[in-house]
């Protein structure tokens, strides 16, 4: 990318920790334009990204969509309040001009794999185009997005947790979270299937929000499963989450199950219930072997105990336990060899590579399921030994694996989803609940390069009952570790969530920025 011709205006920018209202007021007041702001960004990417890996891909394009929306907005025609706002997207959201590399070499010709290369944009990148949004780059993950830990085994190398270098960065959404914490864009798009917006949001003390399953188009992004994999954003406020998923929900064709979200999204949008008394009188269903029976360490019991009283402090009323005697921790069955991590519902993924294949385009390098496991041959994703060696053990898998052109038989997922619902139902209806509030982490972050993972507390069983879960910053451990909640609800609530992580985050304001430093 060449190097762009500085405005006066960027030194006098501050970018860190710079929220959609804060720049719509820059922009209003005259102290920045988009270019300027854009300008700024990309300075602190310079500065910032070779030390912790964050973007994988920078837009050569960005300049030119802030000039449109400066052109826009001395018009008069802003198209609303992410016009003109520095963004980034997760590497296997296809856009044009860029391969769809999932973190692997053998998907990025200039490490000695293939590019697939989109011939259009996926969906939600689309609409952060039209809503004006200044894409500024492409984000990093791990190999075909495996792991909600990290993003170490990335031909990009290893992204950094911008809270501490030391600690797990979260995954696959590390790239994006790393960029949103350490100030290098406003905000960013992530995806998840199994704690890939919720770990990284939290390992990184941010807001993020996991949908309910269908309300966000993932078409045109590499899929780990048609049946969990969603879309959403991470940003370092509640209210900057709620004006993106604005932009991020509703039905489109290209993703024929979004017709399911037809109707329940807010008349008056997602941040339309945001005020700082929405925890007044709300009863909160609290963490508890009901759930899962896996105990919080100490720590992690310390600082909960502190949130559970300033929730209280804010007009909450708390239900210890409501899943008690319910059943529902018994459904939660990890995949062998996998010690955390319930895989059910993933076995579709060579049939939905197939499709997303197709997508692409007559021109794309790789057309098929089949000329994906030709090209991926020496490190075969699936084999014993690869990142995704648990998934013959899921049932319909050889089955989908033998003819990818067929989707496999998923009435027992579906069974089983059925059974999470009806039981999350029962509790909610019979508890009276307005939401759930966990510590999203069991404990505190494990360091970068170990055998540890994240331990997480909803990954599977929302991720499988396509719940939503938004989570929102709640202190730090003694190592500097961030402690996240995370708030909890039926199918379709995320403005009524949004409004309880906006009262605990005005009531408490414990995000603060990083200390960034050279490694």
């Amino acid at each position: 990318m060449a190097e762009p011709m500085i405005d006066d205006r960027v030194v006098s920018i501050d970018v860190v920790e710079m929220t959609v209202d804060q720049v719509q007021a820059a922009f209003a007041a005259g102290v920045a334009d988009a270019v300027s702001l854009t300008q700024a960004f990309l300075e602190r990417i310079a500065t910032w990204d070779p030390h912790y890996t964050a973007i994988v891909f920078l837009n050569p394009e960005a300049l030119d969509a802030a000039r449109a929306s400066d052109r826009r907005r001395a018009a008069g025609q802003t198209l609303g309040p992410l016009d003109g706002v520095p963004v980034v997207v997760k590497d296997p959201m296809d856009m044009v001009g860029f391969p769809t590399t999932a973190g692997w070499r053998l998907l990025h010709a200039a490490s000695g794999g293939v590019d697939l290369m989109p011939a259009t944009d996926s969906p939600v990148v689309a609409r952060m185009k039209a809503a004006g949004a200044v894409i500024l780059g492409k984000t990093n993950v791990p190999v075909l997005s495996h792991t909600g830990s990290h993003a170490n085994d990335s031909w990009a190398g290893p992204t950094y947790n911008a809270a501490g270098r030391e600690f797990l960065p979260g995954g696959s959404s590390a790239g994006t979270a790393t960029a949103v914490a350490a100030s290098m864009a406003v905000l960013g798009l992530a995806e998840e299937t199994g704690g890939s917006i919720q770990n990284p949001a939290s390992a990184q003390g941010l807001v993020g929000i996991k949908p309910t399953f269908a309300l966000v188009p993932n078409a045109g992004v590499m899929p780990l499963s048609s049946n969990r994999d969603v879309v959403g954003p991470i940003s370092r406020c509640v209210r900057d989450a709620a004006l993106c998923l604005d932009v991020l929900a509703g039905y489109t064709a290209e993703d024929p199950k979004t017709v399911a979200g037809i109707g329940h999204r807010p008349a008056g949008g997602y941040a339309s219930k945001l005020h700082a008394d929405a925890l007044q009188g709300k009863r909160l269903g609290l963490y508890g072997p009901g759930w899962r029976d896996q105990p919080l360490s100490p720590e992690a019991d310390e600082l909960y105990r502190r949130a559970r009283d300033e929730m209280e402090r804010l007009g909450a009323v708390l239900v210890d336990d409501p899943f008690a005697g319910s059943g529902f921790a018994s459904l939660r069955e990890p995949t062998p060899p996998l010690a955390n991590f319930d895989a059910r519902g993933l076995e579709s993924v060579p049939h939905d590579l197939q499709n997303y294949l197709e997508r692409l385009g007559p021109d794309a390098a790789l057309r098929s399921f089949a000329d994906f496991a030709l090209a991926t041959a020496s490190e075969d994703a699936f084999a014993p030994s690869g990142v995704l060696g648990f998934m013959p053990n899921l049932p319909q898998f050889g089955p989908c694996l033998a003819d990818p052109s067929r989707p496999p038989d998923l009435s027992e997922f579906t069974a089983l989803k059925e059974r999470y619902l009806a039981i999350f139902g029962e509790v909610w209806t019979g508890q009276r609940l307005d939401g759930l509030v966990f510590p999203q982490m069991r404990e505190q972050l494990p360091p970068l390069h170990g055998s540890g993972t994240i331990q997480e507390t909803t990954v599977g069983e929302i991720n499988i009952a396509g719940l939503p879960g938004v989570t929102v910053p709640a202190g730090f451990y003694a190592s500097g570790a961030p402690f996240n909640l995370i708030f909890v609800g039926p199918m379709w609530s995320e403005a009524d969530l949004l409004a309880l992580a906006f009262a605990y985050e005005a009531g408490t304001r414990h995000r603060r920025p990083p200390t960034l430093r050279v490694g």
